[in-house]
């Protein structure tokens, strides 16, 4: 397992490497080079520790779920699964954070069907606290407004649905009638019983809030690093540029949106007419102190557990628990 995760971290470094070589070439090595001389690197401890504070705020609503559904796991346990699930940051959507599910059935003996919904629920307050941000500044900036509705539109629909069991039940009757679907129907309506648990009203007003609150620090973060490099913006715009991007890279459902979410930040920043060098440099740090900062913390944690609980190893049964095998 471990194994396969390197091989995984490797390919998106290299890919990450090609990507930034590119944007790199783009903005004019050596101009891009003279950006990085003229940043004040005193700032860059700060912007990791913006970056913890983030990891642990959202590690709170990680336990707060757990709790929510009743697994029995101790607050140190917890914390190793969730920041070991980090390493998984460069997955689509981050989903591949499903890891933790895998890691609190070797610890705690609970099924991952259980557990799963919470990755689920994770990604569903992160964007609902992201979209705040991002379709406030849309309006006021009057950028990427259409985007940011269509995407608020399609998870207001999503939540609607999963808070509505009336509904929700009707829609897994009609699933039940497909015929692949029907073997699997008694793990769909575990995981929508989960889903539902977290996501009626009172959680997932709560959670939100916590994820609006935890992205602040990313976003505060993103705004040092401009203003470090002379760039003339308030809180507001770095933060609506910031979540914005985040999101843009999500939806596309590439490996920690590679590629999308730095081209975003690059351009949002270009079309403000500052630099190409200065856009770059300041995406490449920002990138630094949040995805791949996120992954070292991830290969750190999954060292202790391992020394903990021994080799991270997802059974075949245990895989197949999750889809109703």
């Amino acid at each position: 397992m471990i194994e396969k995760i390197k091989k995984r971290i490797f390919i998106s470094l290299a890919i990450a490497g090609l990507l930034y070589l590119g944007f790199t070439i783009y903005a004019d090595f050596e101009n891009v080079v003279s950006a990085f001389t003229n940043f004040n690197w005193l700032i860059f401890p700060l912007l990791l520790i913006l970056s913890l504070i983030n990891y642990f705020i959202r590690f709170l609503k990680w336990d707060y779920y757990l709790s929510l559904l009743n697994v029995p796991l101790k607050k140190i346990d917890s914390f190793s699964i969730f920041m070991s699930g980090l390493i998984m940051s460069v997955t689509p959507g981050k989903f591949g954070e499903l890891l933790k599910c895998y890691l609190v059935k070797q610890v705690s003996g609970t099924q991952v069907r259980k557990t799963a919904p919470i990755i689920f629920a994770e990604r569903i307050t992160d964007f609902v606290s992201l979209m705040i941000i991002a379709l406030a500044g849309a309006y006021i900036y009057n950028y990427g407004r259409t985007i940011s509705a269509g995407v608020s539109l399609f998870f207001i629909i999503l939540i609607i649905i999963i808070s509505n069991k009336k509904i929700a039940l009707s829609i897994i009757g009609w699933l039940e009638k497909i015929k692949f679907l029907s073997r699997h129907i008694s793990v769909i309506h575990n995981l929508y019983e989960s889903s539902y648990t977290m996501l009626r009203p009172a959680p997932l007003l709560k959670m939100s809030v916590l994820s609006l609150f935890s992205w602040f620090f990313e976003c505060f973060g993103y705004y040092l690093i401009l203003i470090n490099f002379g760039i003339d913006v308030n809180l507001m715009w770095a933060s609506f540029s910031y979540a914005f991007a985040t999101v843009v890279g999500a939806i596309s459902m590439l490996p920690g949106g590679l590629g999308v979410t730095e081209g975003s930040l690059t351009l949002l920043l270009i079309q403000e007419n500052y630099s190409k060098d200065v856009a770059v440099a300041s995406t490449f740090i920002a990138r630094v102190v949040t995805l791949w900062f996120a992954v070292l913390v991830g290969i750190i944690n999954v060292t202790f557990y391992q020394k903990r609980f021994g080799r991270i190893i997802v059974e075949t049964d245990s895989i197949n628990s999750a889809n109703g095998g």
